[in-house]
């Protein structure tokens, strides 16, 4: 059977055509959207399970991660295949792994900005004058949303030191990167997540950025021990090392978000290494390192 998902860019139209593909070949997997993006793109979701027991992978939040994207695409349909064959994954029988969970996967929560950084103004519509203003017409190093707003620094998590240390870094507006926005949750793509998590009742989330290979997992007193343990499992898994963010990545992340607001472990995983937009045709090369951990995150 061949795989649906390559090693090449997708867009937000191929992203689209991949997910209904997935659907259409697992039928038991669940569809669907959390919202819309400023530009009116779908935030696509791929439920798989029906355990009562969630967790939530999250991907390409910035235009220039979006290969992150394409390593969910891959997760979620090397999972069903092994599901459909009672087959092991990273050497973990799949069905067993899946009893009483479910794993919901949002591969691009940030679609516009990836278009944006992809595709130049070709992928910018309506915004595009706005846009190219603000990056002067460097369309390339794009990671915020058509508004020019970083969304992951977005959301409630320290959010006014946040804006006081982007005004000290000269950021006061739009911008390609790093501008939090007006106030927390101004933004669609962001509501469209905490939403998702306030109504649901989610164990942990991971977030998947690049690059770095390193992963985050304390935000704030409300760290839970758990996420320690969890995240030496993570790194013990791929290799990767565990770090504390600085500077302007301290707050407002999603993951600093869900620490704060529900007191259940979160992280960041900075996946690959290089500059970005990290070359696709790594992508096979960073799957195989943090294949177990996708599997481990579900289980633990």
């Amino acid at each position: 059977m061949n795989d649906i998902i390559n090693t090449s860019e997708y867009d937000y139209i191929k992203l689209r055509d991949a997910v209904y593909a997935i659907k259409g070949r697992y039928p038991f997997a669940e569809l669907g959207s959390i919202g819309k993006s400023v530009m009116g793109k779908e935030l696509y979701y791929l439920k798989i399970g029906k355990g009562g027991s969630i967790v939530l992978y999250t991907a390409a939040f910035h235009g220039m991660e979006r290969i992150t994207s394409v390593l969910m695409l891959r997760f979620a349909e090397r999972l069903l295949r092994a599901i459909d064959d009672d087959a092991e994954i990273a050497g973990i029988k799949a069905r067993r792994a899946m009893i009483g969970r479910s794993l919901v996967i949002i591969p691009r929560v940030n679609p516009d900005g990836c278009d944006i950084a992809l595709k130049g103004i070709s992928g910018c519509g309506y915004h595009a004058a706005k846009i190219y203003n603000w990056c002067s017409g460097n369309f390339s190093i794009w990671n915020a949303n058509a508004r020019g707003v970083d969304i992951n620094h977005n959301f409630d998590a320290g959010w006014n030191e946040l804006q006081k240390m982007e005004k000290n870094a000269g950021i006061y507006g739009p911008s390609p990167t790093r501008y939090g926005g007006l106030s927390p949750e101004s933004e669609p793509e962001t509501c469209a997540l905490t939403n998702l998590c306030r109504k649901n009742s989610i164990c942990h989330v991971l977030a998947f950025h690049s690059q770095g290979e390193e992963i985050y997992w304390r935000y704030g007193e409300h760290t839970p021990q758990k996420g320690k343990k969890m995240a030496e499992v993570f790194a013990a898994s791929t290799g990767y090392t565990l770090e504390a963010p600085i500077g302007l990545a301290s707050h407002g992340g999603f993951k600093d978000w869900f620490i704060e607001e529900f007191h259940r472990p979160g992280f960041t995983i900075e996946v690959g290494k290089g500059k970005n937009p990290l070359d696709c045709h790594m992508l096979d090369e960073i799957y195989k390192r943090i294949e177990e951990m996708l599997v481990l995150g579900i289980v633990l």
